[in-house]
């Protein structure tokens, strides 16, 4: 895989240029999540603010989770999709939580984990080989 890798939200009006791998690309099945993608889970790849260059007008959406932690998230105000989440309470591993819209190479959004299997839909199957948590790891 070569980079920069670019994307953008459906209208175009939001677009990113990803330069590294992302530190890791995570699966996750819980409700919320589903409701999110609306699908049976949302792919987010988790990468450094340093390694990624956005461009565009963003809107900002907020929930606290079942945690207690705050999950923030960017999304394009014209067509609704979400860019990226973040966590404003972790200052010190702010990490982009950049949602999977269409990229140039979509292997670069490939779960390497998933999480909260425990809420998954129960027709899907998780691939053989990827690490598997019941909850939030």
């Amino acid at each position: 895989m070569s980079y920069p890798v670019q994307g953008a939200c459906q209208c175009g009006n939001v677009t990113y240029t990803l330069n590294q791998t992302p530190k890791m690309v995570i699966a996750c099945h819980c409700i919320e999540c589903q409701k999110l993608s609306t699908a049976p889970f949302s792919v987010t790849a988790v990468v450094s603010n340093e390694d990624i260059e956005i461009t565009g007008e963003l809107k900002e959406w907020r929930r606290i989770a079942d945690s207690g932690n705050k999950n923030y998230a960017m999304f394009c105000p014209d067509c609704g999709n979400r860019v990226y989440h973040f966590n404003p309470d972790a200052p010190s591993t702010l990490k982009l939580k950049l949602k999977s819209s269409s990229p140039d190479d979509h292997k670069v959004f490939e779960p390497t984990v998933h999480v909260w299997v425990s809420e998954k839909q129960d027709w899907y199957e998780v691939p053989k080989g990827v690490k598997v948590f019941d909850k939030q790891p």
